[in-house]
Formats: C-alpha cells, structure tokens, sequence
C-alpha cells in the first residue's frame, strides 16, 4: 500500500533536514577549526587567519608531534589503557550483571548486592582513601592504577542487567533442560544477545578511559607514565614547555603554540571518532534496551 505524502508534511521533513543539518555542522565547526589550525603556518595561526580551511598549508604540527618521544609514549599508555581497561571492564561487567539480572527466588540476595552496587553511585569513598588504597596496594606509577580504581563501571552494570532482564526466560529455560549451566547459558545466549547493550557499554568504557586524566595525575609520579590526556593537560593547560621542542631552527620558524597544540588535540581525538561510527548504531538500542524493565 502507497501512501501520498502532502505538501506540508513533505516541506516539515525538508525543514527537519535542513535543521539537523544545521546542528550537524555546528557539532563538527570546533573539530573542523582544530583541524585546519593544525595544519596552518604558525604566523598565520597566530595572526588569526584561520577559521575552517588551513591557511599556507604545513604539515610542520604533526612533524613536531610525532617526532616527540614524550607525545608518543603518552599515546602508547592511553592504549595500552583502554585495551586493558575496557577488556576488563567487559568481562567483570558481563559476569557481575548476569546474576544480579534473576529474579530474587533463583539469587536470594540479588536485592541486597543490586542495592550494594547503587550505594556506590550516591556514595564515594572520597579522594584520599582512594589514593591511599591505590598506593597500599602497590599500584602507584603503574598501568593498573589507571584501570582497577575503575574496573566495574556500575552505571553500564545497570544497563546490562536490565537488557538481560528483559531477554526471554525461555531461552535459559530451553538451555537448562539441555543440559547446559549457567556459564554456558550466559555465554552461549546471552552475551550473542546482547551486543547493543555491550556495544553502548563498551563504547561508554573506551571514552571514559581515554578522556580521563585527573587519574593519571594523581597516580602517576613519573611524567613518563601519563597517559595521553593527562599529558595534553600538562602541556595545554599548564602550559609546561619542557616538552614543547622543534626539532630544528626551520620547523620551529612553521610552528607557532596554537599549531602544535591543535595537531596533538586533534591526534588524541581521532581514535575516538573513528571508533564511534561502528558502535553509533547499537547506541540508541542498547541504551532504551538496558534503561526499562517491564
């Protein structure tokens, strides 16, 4: 069956386009900016000539940026980190929703540990005994404190639990009277079942490790165990120069501050867009999925 559309409606999703458009590009106008800076001239830069197309186009930016030890180590630690830490995160997040999506009569204290994990959301243990905990347990200066402290993100536990809640029981039940268990019944079924919710919670996992840097400051002694952010921090922000060096007199005359702070900026960035596209789909799914239980 056909259905006309009318003039009107046809001129409201027009006007929709061009709307969402509009917002579209206002979204990506900073990252555009970043983007032609970094590969603008320094005196041009400086100047303020740049708005979005570079201005006597220069890759000098990325030349510095790549070439210093420091900037790569620190992207070398973020990656380290989000593949540890999200791997992690996963695996916890997966065995600890599991079970604290039965019904009270299958998991006696379901309540009591699903109230535990809600505590810890209104709740903090504070700063110092954090750091504390972190430091008695030998983790200073080391990968581990940037990923433990935050292994079980209980936010996304609780989304993944509800989107098992509402998975049918059927389907365990059928499993069961094959003769599986509960291992194979969550590995088997539920977690194939599940990929919106664990893409929107991984996706979750993978931006929170990579955007966090007040960790890598507190933990951290040693500037050459900062992850990325925590560096991008020190250099921007703090505007510590130790680590702003050119190699030579002539790719210093192409640099100027605001370059070489785009290219890093936009370097540090670019996993995270080209990750979300893949993941953008199951996002909406996995977040109205996990978010109701009927």
């Amino acid at each position: 069956m056909t259905t006309t559309r009318s003039l009107g409606r046809r001129m409201f999703e027009a006007c929709n386009f061009i709307f969402l458009l509009l917002i579209s590009f206002l979204c990506l106008m900073p990252i555009i900016h970043i983007l032609a800076i970094s590969f603008s001239s320094g005196a041009a830069a400086a100047a303020g000539k740049v708005a979005l197309w570079p201005v006597d186009f220069t890759t000098a930016a990325y030349e510095n940026v790549f070439g210093k030890p420091e900037y790569l180590r620190a992207f070398s630690v973020s990656v380290q980190r989000v593949i540890l830490g999200t791997s992690l995160s996963m695996l916890l997040m997966i065995i600890t929703a599991y079970p604290l999506s039965k019904d009270p009569r299958q998991f006696r204290l379901r309540t009591f540990y699903a109230w535990l994990f809600v505590f810890t959301i209104l709740f903090s243990g504070g700063l110092i005994p954090s750091y504390l905990t972190v430091k008695s347990l030998g983790l200073i200066d080391t990968l581990w404190a940037l990923v433990l402290p935050t292994a079980i993100p209980v936010f996304n536990v609780i989304l993944l639990l509800n989107f098992y809640r509402n998975l049918p029981k059927e389907l365990e039940e059928s499993s069961r009277i094959d003769g599986a268990g509960y291992f194979t019944t969550l590995w088997k079924i539920y977690v194939p079942l599940s990929l919106p919710a664990l893409a929107t919670t991984g996706l979750f996992t993978i931006v929170g490790h990579w955007n966090s840097w007040f960790d890598g400051m507190l933990y951290m002694n040693h500037t050459e165990n900062y992850p990325l952010q925590t560096f991008l921090q020190t250099v921007i922000i703090k505007m510590d120069f130790r680590f702003i060096k050119a190699e030579n007199a002539e790719l210093m005359l192409k640099l100027s501050d605001r370059t070489s702070r785009a290219a890093q900026i936009f370097v540090a960035a670019f996993p995270i867009l080209i990750v979300y596209p893949f993941l953008q789909r199951f996002f909406i799914k996995g977040i109205v999925m996990g978010s109701v239980k009927e």
